[in-house]
């Protein structure tokens, strides 16, 4: 049995050309597919019905802008007019404060030319010099009152106290009861006769000598300086009174000039003090 060699030879292949048409088919498959959903979505979504697109398909809604403040000339006259109304209430505010500010200075330009009187008074009372109050009186004082001002200075160089008047008439009252220096014996037995026997009303002081001169201590102890010196001034020893009768009568005037700048400084006729001068800056 002969054998022979047999050569097989090898099995050719499927066509290339049928493979391209095997995807091309089922590329065209899937792209119908894909129409055929795409319709029923629309067709079952009512899209094609004219019905609103569901939420999560709308586009987000525009915010509508804020609408601008007219600018007509209607409006801005009222803008004017309100403007105007404004700046008229601040200017009538402006003046009021003003008016208040002046207001408060003239009141503490009273109250210090009061208080500058009342120093000087308390000084002239206790029998103190005026010290720094003699320069501020003449030059709050000297164009309205100058002569107040002279007299309350001159009453400061010559102190005198209630206590200096009252020390005084103690000790020049015996002499004030009886009679007078210089006398004769005729007068001074007139003047025994006239106070024996004296004739006044029941609400009258008494006229006897005694009496006046108690009267003349208690109204001096009132500080009723002026009441004191008529009484004593009507004593039969009046004559030889006449230093105490010029002290009271200093003190009287120094009282009757206080009270003279004490309605001055009221009324705001002192002058004001001046504004302190600015501090020179240092070189």
């Amino acid at each position: 049995m002969t054998s022979e060699t047999q050569t097989e030879m090898p099995t050719p292949g499927p066509p290339r050309g049928n493979t391209l048409t095997v995807a091309l088919t089922a590329g065209l498959i899937a792209f119908l597919a894909g129409l055929a959903v795409m319709a029923a979505v629309f067709r079952f979504g009512g899209w094609w019905s004219g019905d609103p697109l569901p939420a999560a398909f709308q586009p987000p809604a525009a915010v509508a802008p804020a609408p601008r403040p007219g600018t007509d000339v209607a409006t801005l006259a009222a803008r004017e007019q309100a403007l105007a109304a404004r700046l008229d209430a601040l200017d009538a505010r402006l003046r009021a404060s003003d008016a208040d500010a002046r207001n408060a200075a003239g009141k503490a330009g009273k109250a210090e030319a009061l208080m500058l009187v009342l120093s000087a008074r308390r000084a002239l009372d206790r029998g103190q010099p005026l010290g720094y109050i003699d320069g501020e009186l003449r030059r709050r004082f000297s164009a309205s009152d100058p002569q107040a001002v002279a007299t309350v200075v001159r009453a400061a160089s010559e102190p005198v106290t209630l206590e200096d008047l009252r020390s005084a008439l103690d000790q020049i009252a015996p002499r004030l009861s009886s009679t007078a220096p210089g006398d004769g014996w005729w007068e001074r037995l007139q003047r025994e006769f006239s106070t024996l026997v004296i004739i006044r009303k029941d609400n009258a002081p008494s006229p006897h000598p005694r009496e006046r001169l108690t009267r003349a201590k208690r109204m001096l102890g009132q500080g009723h300086v002026e009441a004191a010196l008529a009484e004593v001034a009507r004593l039969p020893g009046a004559q030889g009174a006449e230093s105490w009768m010029a002290a009271a009568g200093r003190y009287i005037e120094a009282r009757r000039a206080l009270g003279v700048l004490e309605a001055a400084a009221m009324q705001g006729q002192a002058q004001p003090a001046p504004a302190p001068a600015a501090a020179a800056a240092p070189q």
